[in-house]
């Protein structure tokens, strides 16, 4: 079928994740079911798509519009909103290509106005109470030491850390290789105290497995697992404040812009395709940069 078809191209020649793969699909499939809903010769035994394919002509911007309508009455959020958009725009490239459709009725409509939210993030010796307080005593909490060092010290995504390969890591350079979203490659520098942790932590395993971190039956720790390390460190820590491996980038690339570090250079370690995503940390350094001055200053 034509939607298929859409998502192993966005597999296969876009290098997209399964992750977004998934949401493509539901994204678009709820579009298809509005269509069939309401379509002026509704037959409930047939397949959406199926309906979809043969009636795929008669789709407008006025279709399209009584789409986005219907999903704001549901109460839908705004960035919903956005990404169900932004996947039924390129679903209509794909058909116009396709010839199966004229134009892409999508053409035109704007994303809803997003307020882009300010990160959470730790101060510096909150991220230092946290990855001082990780036991080290057994090859399993050597191996959370030396991840949650790894997360700070480069600002990798969690998709990142779980993909990481001990090929990747050049101890000598001080530099891992890391695959990004749409397999880019970048190459991120990383501290000397990550790298020993990583070092200590694998010379204790004894294996040349490819994966860095490894679940306790030596396979690739999973994302879920991390999540759940991390929560249980934190309760154990004592921080009372939610912290998630995503807000350890954020506080990698808040620390490093407090300290003097190039706004581009830190889009380049993080990975980011646009200044504009990056530069949503700048609000959080102003917010530090306005505390000390209103401390520091004595006319303030």
């Amino acid at each position: 079928m034509i939607l298929d078809r859409f998502i192993d191209i966005l597999t296969a020649e876009k290098g997209y994740s399964p992750h977004t793969c998934r949401a493509y699909r539901s994204d678009i499939l709820d579009f298809l079911q509005f269509v069939a809903d309401w379509s002026d010769d509704p037959d409930p035994s047939t397949d959406v798509q199926t309906h979809f394919e043969a009636h795929a002509a008669q789709v407008d911007r006025q279709t399209l519009k009584q789409y986005l309508a219907s999903r704001v009455r549901a109460g839908k959020q705004k960035r919903t909103l956005s990404r169900r958009l932004s996947a039924l725009k390129a679903f209509f490239d794909f058909l116009v290509r396709e010839k199966q459709m004229l134009a892409n009725p999508a053409d035109g409509i704007p994303f809803p106005k997003l307020g882009r939210p300010i990160p959470r993030v730790l101060t510096v010796d909150d991220v230092f109470r946290l990855l001082d307080s990780i036991k080290t005593g057994t090859w399993l909490e050597k191996r959370n030491h030396a991840m949650f060092e790894t997360f700070y010290s480069t600002g990798m995504r969690i998709s990142e850390i779980h993909g990481l390969n001990m090929d990747h890591i050049d101890f000598h350079n001080q530099v891992i290789r890391v695959s990004g979203k749409g397999g880019k490659q970048r190459i991120v520098p990383v501290g000397r105290r990550a790298l020993t942790a990583v070092r200590t932590y694998r010379d204790t395993v004894s294996t040349d497995l490819k994966p860095v971190f490894l679940n306790k039956d030596f396979g690739r720790l999973s994302t879920r697992s991390i999540r759940r390390i991390l929560d249980h460190i934190v309760n154990q820590c004592g921080l009372h404040v939610p912290v998630s491996p995503h807000v350890l980038r954020h506080c990698f690339a808040t620390h490093m812009l407090d300290s003097g570090a190039d706004l581009r250079g830190i889009q380049e370690i993080l990975g980011h395709a646009s200044l504009s995503t990056t530069q949503v940390y700048t609000h959080v350094s102003m917010d530090h940069l306005m505390q000390v001055y209103d401390n520091a200053h004595p006319r303030s």
